[in-house]
């Protein structure tokens, strides 16, 4: 059902919607001149035909059909502006929309507007080195749906692109994944950003910006030395602080160890000393002499033939002798 070109100027109405997948969209029709409206209906256009999906009036109040409840609402229900959000939207609910006002004695008042959805990721911006110590390799990669604009841009003006490249790859779920390559070159500090702007159709774009490090200027590559060396005479110090004090304890041990060993040999010698037989205390020297007297002294009166053949020369002497006497006088 549609109306007539001017009771369709009646209505306001947005052409087209845009709404990121996962996202909210809003469908909104107003009447720029009062009427008497009974019903204000909404409907979805399909190739077989529309489809209601909410309606209101003034005696039953709203109504979202069964298939949409939890997913659709009204936002403003009146007979004399209406509009509905649509919460989570997915592809199914891409498509155009009609408004419709019953009114009276006019008839239907329509207006149309389509929801157009999009998906962006956040963008993936990188600053690389490159041949040249003036000169930063960029690179900014973006998905979405359908394929994304991407732009890099550089904050101060103290430089500019070169060398620009953009690929763009499909995949698997529908999205295109668009990479742009470019050569930054006259950087004089590090005070210079870089930012990568993406947008998809006419949706509100996402920008990222970041700081060239100094570190890949030239004069950073010599100052980026001095705190080497100086972590590196940093490392030797403890080394020899470390060796030091291990060569101490090592001292110190030893020391310990060999005081230890000389008690024991000592206490050892005390030991032995205790341990030997006193038979040669008060013990003087004596002539060959005085030892003969000794032993005649101490061997008993035998015959001469009980002299023991080892008996030393003299001893056997004065032991003949001696019993030669007596067998004298005993006759």
């Amino acid at each position: 059902m549609s109306s007539p070109a001017g009771l369709t100027a009646l209505l306001e109405t947005q052409q087209t919607v845009m709404a990121a997948v996962g996202g909210e969209a809003h469908l909104g029709c107003l009447l720029t001149q009062t009427k008497d409206v009974l019903q204000v209906t909404w409907q979805k256009l399909l190739p077989e035909g529309e489809k209601n999906l909410a309606t209101y009036n003034k005696y039953f109040g709203q109504r979202v059909n069964a298939a949409f409840q939890g997913n659709m609402e009204f936002e403003a229900a009146g007979l004399q502006n209406s509009s509905i959000a649509i919460r989570k939207v997915t592809e199914q609910d891409e498509g155009c929309y009609r408004c419709l006002f019953n009114t009276y004695p006019d008839g239907a008042l329509t207006g149309t507007t389509c929801l157009k959805l999009y998906e962006l990721h956040e963008p993936v911006l990188h600053v690389g080195e490159s041949n040249s110590a003036k000169e930063a390799l960029v690179s900014c990669s973006a998905t979405g749906r359908p394929a994304p604009t991407v732009t890099l841009s550089v904050l101060p003006h103290n430089g500019h692109f070169a060398n620009h490249s953009s690929v763009g790859v499909t995949n698997t779920n529908g999205t295109v994944t668009v990479t742009t390559t470019a050569v930054l070159s006259h950087l004089h500090d590090n005070s210079t950003q870089v930012g990568c702007a993406v947008r998809v159709l006419s949706a509100p774009q996402i920008e990222v910006l970041v700081m060239i490090p100094e570190v890949k200027q030239s004069s950073a590559a010599g100052s980026d030395e001095k705190p080497r060396s100086g972590n590196i005479g940093f490392n030797l110090t403890w080394i020899i602080v470390v060796l030091v004090v291990v060569s101490c304890v090592v001292i110190v041990v030893g020391i310990k160890i060999t005081a230890l060993l000389k008690q024991k040999h000592q206490n050892r010698l005390s030991q032995r000393e205790l341990d030997m037989p006193q038979t040669t205390i008060g013990h003087t020297h004596k002539t060959k002499e005085e030892q003969d007297n000794e032993q005649i002294q101490l061997t008993p009166e035998k015959n001469l033939t009980s002299v023991n053949p080892k008996t030393s020369p003299s001893i056997a002497r004065r032991l003949c002798f001696d019993q030669c006497q007596q067998y004298s006088d005993s006759e």
